[in-house]
């Protein structure tokens, strides 16, 4: 009963947010006499038929990428560099990550998609990503069942901890705020917060001892070199941090490419036939990962446009007005609401608050906080199980919005310590 339970979940989330939506909107047609709504959520620019395409055209930008990255990875694997990062990271990950084995390569995989997340890569983050799913898949015993490594690594990826959060800075400055970087060291925070949250939550379910020696000397050493950067970087403007930010993410990246191929080529790899093995199989992902992302973009395109999310917003006002509560944080909130379904109707969401309420506002700089603190949830959910056919998610979605709502629980007060 419980195994069916776990199968099921998915499957009702993806229906409840169709029938709210659907309810919601003929509410509002026939209670509210908004009788463009229905056309709205079918043919709008934002509207279901359109979502349609935005999920195969999101998968068809992903072959490339992936082709390019999956290659890398192939020339990588061959020249024992994958397997080399597995052995130096492996002490740490043996004991987060039980199940696989030492040394075995999707413990570097996991370490790829860690690293070009902390750095904001999102284009290297998911062929890694992926990758790293495909090989704990190799391990899972139950293929259409997600395993304790899977659920584990992707409830610490969906925490979405980035190091220098370079798109929302960008925004704030483009919106004249008169300090753009002031929500650096909030966001760094919370995210960093989030992280801990999954770890803990999952680890609890999986009755792994996060105080063993091991782990915790690796979280205080990540946490103190993550600190000392902060403090560097807290020191530079906007355009120095920017600047900064680019040589140091894109440079990594030709660093990568210099070392993989530089290696496979000194020990005599075939290095272009290694790079074409690896690509082909970019096509077939972005591919697989199609029904699931039209299935997951259509149901929260659905919430989006008949209005459901201005109904809770609205809603929560007014909770936490009859409670006599600061409602100021209330206005930040749509950002957070949609963060786990869309990464860029949450970055929509966030210029929008800032439009309206001013980049240096209460409200404003909470959404930029929020923006930074998370990553896109059911957005993970679809394209990395999807990947790999796995249909029992198990507990990985309460997880992960466990987490989120750490995440943001975290944000809203730090706006009000650091802002006030």
């Amino acid at each position: 009963m419980i195994h069916q339970n776990q199968v099921m979940a998915l499957s009702r989330i993806w229906s409840a947010f169709i029938v709210i939506a659907i309810l919601v909107a003929a509410w509002k047609a026939f209670g509210l006499g908004d009788h463009e709504i229905f056309n709205r959520m079918i043919t709008e620019p934002n509207g279901m038929i359109e979502t349609c395409s935005t999920a195969v055209n999101i998968s068809i930008k992903l072959i490339g990428i992936m082709a390019l990255f999956m290659g890398l990875m192939s020339i990588a694997e061959k020249a024992g560099g994958i397997r080399f990062l597995s052995r130096i990271i492996g002490p740490f990950f043996s004991k987060l990550f039980p199940e696989v084995p030492k040394g075995h390569p999707a413990t570097g995989h996991m370490m790829m998609n860690f690293s070009a997340n902390l750095l904001g890569l999102d284009n290297a983050a998911t062929p890694f990503g992926i990758k790293a799913m495909e090989s704990l898949q190799e391990l899972n015993p139950e293929k259409d069942r997600a395993s304790n490594a899977q659920i584990m690594f992707l409830c610490l990826h969906a925490s979405g901890l980035t190091l220098i959060p370079v798109s929302i800075i960008a925004a704030r400055a483009a919106l004249l705020s008169t300090s753009p970087t002031d929500i650096f060291i909030p966001c760094m925070i919370a995210t960093f917060v989030a992280t801990v949250a999954a770890m803990t939550i999952v680890s609890i379910k999986q009755k792994i001892n996060l105080f063993q020696p091991v782990i915790l000397a690796w979280i205080l050493g990540i946490s103190s070199l993550i600190a000392l950067l902060v403090v560097f970087l807290t020191r530079m403007s906007h355009t120095e941090l920017s600047t900064f930010s680019g040589m140091l993410s894109n440079g990594i990246i030709l660093l990568i490419f210099l070392i993989i191929v530089g290696v496979a080529w000194f020990r005599g790899i075939a290095v272009f036939d290694a790079f074409i093995d690896g690509a082909k199989g970019g096509f077939d992902t972005a591919i697989r990962i199609i029904p699931y992302l039209v299935g997951i973009l259509v149901a929260i395109s659905l919430l989006r446009t008949s209005g459901t999310f201005d109904v809770v917003i609205n809603g929560m006002k007014q909770f936490f007005a009859f409670l006599g509560a600061d409602t100021r944080f209330v206005d930040g909130l749509p950002t957070a609401l949609i963060k786990p379904m869309s990464g860029s109707g949450a970055r929509g969401m966030m210029i929008d608050t800032m439009t309206n309420f001013g980049p240096d506002s209460f409200a404003g700089r909470l959404a930029c906080i929020l923006q930074g603190s998370s990553d896109t949830t059911f957005y993970v959910i679809a394209v990395y199980f999807g990947a790999v056919g796995v249909k029992n998610t198990r507990y990985a979605i309460g997880s992960m919005l466990l987490a989120d709502l750490v995440g943001i629980i975290t944000s809203v007060l730090l706006a009000y310590l650091f802002f006030g």
